[in-house]
């Protein structure tokens, strides 16, 4: 397993698929997928994927560390792990994506986009998937993307909507690995998150760590409370617990770009979780307009210049 990120960055195959150490073995499935299973396996199993967009840099690092620190036996593998870095071409290019958001074709979506590496990758992931979770039992899936923007909380979650409530330990979990805020989808998506949630019933969340950067620029210690607690989940330990309670939100709307007409009112420089108060216009698309309903609402994911049809971002309102 070393020089796993290495060898994914090169578009290379190991020597070697599969290996033992004294805690584990692994076994290398695909370009930037790989399982590992301790001796003394306890539940839930882990899923950690990054790099769905390539250009989100910090938590791939974060991840080649982890691994690093496993294969040196300085964390002790307790539970079932599959790590996804999920576009590798992307990655290589250090691009976002390079034909479409892979972060809206899951659950299938990926059969509504025109054929492309993009598409491809989502159907591997979706099988991966299957493959895993359908054998391991209960699980949780992190994915750690970086934002394209500045925000008030750098680090937070995003929950996919689910029919049952989210357990109580998970939610713990988010406080101690430093989330600032949870935000709670009400609606269906096609983010990697809904779909091991929908499909396979894990415990999902979308973590947000800072801002996008190249390969090489990141500090990494913003999030070393983040870190720290991924080794302990690994190692089957409890993360140092939080002193801060994260504020939690649930999406309010959704702002869609439709056609070209479309403008948003907010600058390239507004931040995530940035306030807007009733009655404010957001955007703009034709004779749609798109108004700030209640008291006071905070934008996430403002951008403007998505493709046609997709979201251009989200309304949150404060809960409980």
């Amino acid at each position: 397993m070393q020089d796993f990120l290495a060898h994914t960055l090169a578009g290379e195959a190991p020597a070697a698929r599969c290996g033992e150490t004294d805690y584990y073995r692994w076994t290398w499935w695909d370009e930037g997928v790989m399982q590992l299973i301790p001796h003394r396996a306890t539940q839930p199993a882990l899923v950690l994927s990054a790099g769905i967009h390539g250009n989100e840099t910090a938590p791939v690092e974060m991840l080649d560390a982890l691994l690093e620190d496993l294969r040196r036996g300085e964390i002790i593998l307790t539970r079932p792990v599959l790590v996804i870095l999920g576009n590798p071409a992307a990655l290589r290019a250090g691009k976002r994506y390079l034909s479409d958001d892979m972060n809206r074709m899951f659950g299938g979506r990926w059969q509504r986009f025109p054929e492309s590496g993009e598409t491809r990758r989502a159907c591997v992931l979706e099988h991966c998937l299957e493959r895993y979770l359908s054998d391991v039992g209960p699980a949780w899936h992190l994915d750690m993307h970086t934002a394209i923007r500045g925000s008030h909380h750098p680090r937070f979650g995003v929950f996919p909507a689910r029919d049952t409530p989210y357990e109580a330990d998970f939610l713990a979990w988010m406080a101690d690995a430093g989330l600032q805020a949870l935000v709670f989808h009400r609606a269906p998506g096609g983010t990697f998150t809904h779909h091991s949630s929908a499909c396979f019933g894990a415990q999902s969340c979308t973590l947000e760590l800072g801002k996008a950067q190249p390969f090489g620029q990141n500090d990494l210690t913003r999030f070393s409370i983040t870190q720290s607690a991924l080794s302990a989940l690994l190692a089957g330990m409890p993360a140092v617990p939080a002193d801060v309670q994260p504020l939690r939100y649930e999406v309010a709307s959704q702002i869609t770009r439709h056609s070209e007409a479309f403008t948003l009112h907010m600058s390239a420089q507004t931040e995530n979780f940035t306030a807007f108060h009733r009655g404010t216009v957001l955007a703009e698309d034709g004779d749609t307009v798109y108004r700030v309903e209640n008291e006071t609402e905070y934008v996430l994911f403002p951008n403007p210049n998505v493709a046609l049809g997709l979201r251009a971002g989200l309304m949150l309102k404060e809960i409980n």
